[in-house]
């Protein structure tokens, strides 16, 4: 096991994240060319939190990060299980199970079709309590998928984790509450946006533009959608 020592407090956990993921230029912001989402629907802001386990330091400073926030949030003695959902939350969660000193499974978003047709590998059973991790979360529906697949083997899933969590869609994690789930995450859009103000990564425009999507989305996205 390899825990952190010091537990950074949740706002300044959430700026670092912010920066680190614009350092690495894993944000993108473009107001003039918006990007498709997988809904189809337009968006001028995308994250690609995968680029994260290309950087050492970064990638270990936000393991720390994470552990710090699921123990502290639910509990050290809580979980006896770490569940990676497929495919971005794979990575994470084998680097989180190690910090923790505890088995890494992960679960498939379908069953594979062939063989024992499993969608959770790794050893995973009756008793075991899981915490699901994932690289972000946006209204938080492929968790309730997940932890529906963790459930069916008679393990327990009430915590999730994610570097990254939207935060601009009402009700994600009232809808996850109401599963038995609690969210917990390192930063939002919101603490982007700041760091990218703050850091001069962008041009003032685009983050007006930025902010009026995140203040209301589904209006952003139904104005440029017709």
């Amino acid at each position: 096991m390899m825990l952190p020592s010091s537990y950074p407090a949740p706002a300044e956990i959430a700026r670092l994240t912010a920066r680190m993921l614009l350092e690495i230029k894993a944000v993108h912001f473009n107001a003039e060319t918006p990007f498709t989402l997988a809904s189809g629907l337009p968006s001028p802001t995308y994250i690609d939190c995968r680029k994260l386990i290309s950087y050492p330091r970064i990638r270990s400073t936000l393991m720390d990060f994470m552990a710090c926030t699921v123990l502290r949030g639910a509990g050290f003695e809580a979980f006896t299980n770490v569940a990676g959902g497929e495919t971005a939350g794979i990575p994470f969660a084998a680097m989180l199970a190690e910090r923790l000193g505890l088995p890494m499974t992960y679960v498939r978003k379908k069953p594979k079709g062939y063989g024992r047709n499993a969608r959770i590998e790794g050893v995973m059973g009756e008793g075991d309590r899981v915490l699901l991790v994932e690289d972000l979360a946006t209204d938080g529906g492929s968790k309730v998928s997940f932890v529906e697949a963790i459930r069916a083997t008679g393990a327990t899933c009430a915590h999730t984790s994610v570097i990254f969590f939207y935060d601009i869609f009402p009700g994600a994690t009232e809808a996850l509450a109401a599963q038995g789930i609690t969210l917990h995450h390192l930063c939002t859009w919101w603490d982007v946006l700041a760091e990218a103000r703050d850091s001069g990564a962008f041009d003032a425009g685009t983050l007006a533009e930025v902010e009026s999507f995140l203040n209301a989305p589904r209006a952003w996205q139904d104005a440029r959608a017709r």
